[in-house]
């Protein structure tokens, strides 16, 4: 796309603006990446994982992710009550990409003790 043709130009159609929507938010990469390595998790592992997220917060991500097809939930009937979360094939299709960005941070990573040189605006 050329540079003029930015007037008319509707990000929210993209693909990028798309997979953003799902992924969006501290939690979501996080619970996913999670879910990459580990996965099956239960509920308390996974917040255990996250460390200071609140039980409402954590339970509205999963929702979202399991409503937006990208992890599935797994409820066993038994007491107290088991739940399991994994990725779906849509999910882990997105772990290659998201993957990418590990590898990328590993990479730019500054060494310890070292700063992040940003670039200012």
């Amino acid at each position: 796309m050329a540079a003029g043709d930015i007037e008319s130009a509707d990000f929210s159609e993209t693909g990028y603006s798309f997979t953003l929507s799902l992924i969006s938010g501290k939690y979501k990469p996080v619970i996913l990446y999670c879910l990459m390595e580990y996965e099956p998790v239960r509920f308390n592992q996974m917040q255990r994982y996250l460390r200071e997220v609140a039980d409402k917060t954590l339970s509205q991500n999963l929702k979202e992710l399991e409503s937006d097809g990208l992890i599935s939930r797994k409820m066993y009937p038994q007491v107290p009550p088991k739940v399991e979360y994994t990725l779906t094939p849509l999910g882990k299709s997105l772990m290659k990409i998201l993957d990418q960005l590990c590898v990328w941070g590993l990479k730019h990573r500054p060494k310890a003790g070292a700063d992040i040189k940003r670039k200012e605006d």
